[in-house]
């Protein structure tokens, strides 16, 4: 039995504890808050067994492994110190700022024999494969168009003129980090690094970035993503291909895929599915890679190397826009 604590108390992990039930082998052990009292609700909603409000408390405990859910701007120091007291790590995305941030945990978890890793929901999803198979279906490829654009809960707040952590760049957040991310990943895991990127964003009085674009060029492709935090996207994400097109409904979860022929006829290749699934599929690989490394460590150095892939190209499509 793996016992896991979670750091945060949003959404987001409300979400991976429910994924995490569907699956035996996973205890859900504690949570961390610096508010007692919000700890303590989230402990009565959620069922955990014990609420850490000192991080000490956490690192010193007898805990697994931590699901971190904190602001960006905390990932890299938690995770750095989780991992020097033992612990196994899965971190919300992104599971650092820079890439050289990334390699020295990396290094850090492999010398200690700990698993660390980014949750995120496309490396874990079992249309991953279908949808990687699907672009073998559809000739040759010479554009794709990725897009992930989702109107925030906290632009209200925005328009008021507050200054929300989404929206903070002290807090290493914005739309790049926290929509486009997904864009990112199915492009160069499919399609590996481009040759070259060129980024464009659009900065708020914040400082952040609200909305952004990047032409990833190939030798024989463009591809152009898309993201925003300021703008609902009611459309599909596209890549196409002279004897065939895909259509992705939801490009951060890969689901709702079809796959279109020149004619117009339509196969579902991907339905609609729960998050939690989603969300219980990240639970699942921490599992698996804590309990029998053996048997999935193709899939752990896949999800090494794309990360890696990911991060190198997010940090080109900051510097550009610095």
């Amino acid at each position: 039995m793996v016992n896991y604590s979670v750091i945060g108390t949003s959404w987001i992990t409300r979400s991976f504890i429910e994924g995490a039930s569907l699956h035996e082998g996973l205890s859900f052990d504690g949570v961390y808050s610096r508010s007692p009292e919000k700890g303590r609700a989230f402990a009565q909603e959620t069922g955990a067994k014990r609420v850490f409000t000192n991080f000490t408390e956490l690192l010193e405990s007898d805990t697994d492994l931590v699901y971190v859910a904190s602001p960006n701007v905390c990932h890299f120091e938690q995770c750095k110190a989780l991992l020097l007291n033992n612990k196994h790590v899965i971190c919300e995305k992104p599971i650092t700022i820079t890439l050289e941030e990334y390699k020295e945990l990396c290094q850090l978890a492999d010398s200690k024999g700990l698993v660390y890793f980014e949750a995120i929901m496309y490396m874990h999803s079992p249309a991953r494969q279908p949808l990687k198979d699907a672009v073998n279906k559809i000739g040759r490829i010479q554009s794709a168009n990725i897009d992930f654009s989702q109107l925030s809960s906290k632009y209200p707040a925005l328009m008021r003129g507050e200054n929300p952590n989404i929206f903070n760049p002290e807090m290493k957040t914005g739309a790049l980090n926290d929509l486009g991310i997904y864009c990112v990943y199915p492009v160069v895991d499919i399609f590996g690094v481009p040759e070259e990127i060129i980024p464009c964003q659009h900065r708020l009085f914040t400082g952040a970035d609200g909305s952004g674009s990047a032409i990833f060029k190939y030798d024989d492709k463009i591809i152009t993503i898309t993201y925003s935090k300021v703008g609902q996207s009611r459309g599909v994400s596209q890549i196409m291909g002279d004897l065939g097109t895909i259509a992705i409904g939801s490009i951060s979860q890969t689901d709702n895929i079809y796959l279109y022929d020149n004619k117009g006829a339509a196969t579902e290749l991907v339905p609609d599915i729960d998050k939690k699934y989603h969300m219980g599929n990240e639970a699942l690989s921490a599992l698996r890679f804590i309990e029998a490394m053996e048997s999935h460590k193709e899939h752990y150095r896949e999800c090494r190397a794309v990360n890696e892939m990911v991060l190198a190209c997010m940090e080109k499509m900051r510097v550009e826009n610095a």
